[in-house]
């Protein structure tokens, strides 16, 4: 495991500063990567979605970097904070409480804003609910589209749903566990009854994976006696022309 003696030091603190983007393990924190640890450690400030998820973080790796919170309403107002401190140089990670920051989470005002202003920002890669979803799902990965998570009610959700239900992209939202239900019936009314998939918990101790048409997880939802707990990701295949296919699959015999 580096240590940190192992990164290069700084060659001056009136350098520019840079804020690093950095994808953390969506459940199992042994999907840390040595390149992000060697971020953190360097790091002269973390900004945090939850600090105290992020405690748990660097306590695992014995890392000690003081900590901000983050919070998505707040990002607009700290701005000008964040950059003064990179204007004296700070290198800055910005974390998420898992996966990407920026994906339904803080981040998504802060990153380009800071990157129009000249700023550097770099990224470290890492795990993804959005991709470990889709390729557990067992769906088409060519093309999908990511929607973070659906309104909470049903009136928005279902018009949400309604105005992507002609799309052929495998379709990704993130759900409470608590609307899981609700969420699964307005998908099966806008977009029928298509093969899919419920995410829970991945990469952690439980993780489950149901796949199936709608209807059946709705079937396998009901026989719970209460609602699943934890990170739920839902996969739905996207909108397939039946007669179209029907009619290529002729032609394409012929040949």
């Amino acid at each position: 495991m580096p240590t940190r003696g192992s990164v290069t030091a700084r060659s001056s603190e009136s350098s520019p500063g840079k804020l690093t983007v950095c994808a953390t393990p969506i459940g199992n924190l042994g999907d840390v990567s040595y390149r992000l640890l060697e971020v953190l450690r360097d790091s002269d400030l973390i900004l945090a979605e939850d600090t105290r998820r992020t405690r748990k973080l660097l306590a695992h790796y014995d890392i000690h970097v003081p900590l901000t919170c983050l919070e998505k309403h707040r990002e607009a107002a700290m701005q000008p904070w964040v950059e003064k401190k990179l204007q004296l140089g700070k290198r800055i990670a910005l974390l998420s409480d898992a996966g990407t920051p920026g994906l339904a989470d803080p981040g998504q005002q802060l990153i380009p804003a800071l990157i129009q202003s000249g700023y550097e920002v770099d990224y470290i890669p890492g795990p993804s609910a959005i991709l470990a979803a889709l390729t557990l799902s067992g769906l088409p990965m060519h093309s999908f589209l990511f929607h973070a998570f659906p309104p909470a009610k049903t009136g928005p959700r279902r018009r949400l749903f309604l105005s992507l239900a002609m799309l052929k992209a495998t379709l990704i939202f993130f759900e409470s566990p608590f609307r899981l239900r609700s969420s699964l019936d307005d998908m099966r009314t806008s977009f029928g009854d298509r093969p899919a998939a419920v995410c829970r918990e991945m990469t952690k101790r439980y993780q489950e994976i149901w796949r199936g048409p709608l209807s059946s997880l709705q079937e396998r939802l009901a026989l719970r006696k209460a609602p699943p707990l934890g990170e739920v990701t839902v996969v739905v295949g996207g909108f397939r022309d039946t007669a179209v296919e029907s009619e290529l699959t002729v032609e394409g015999s012929q040949c």
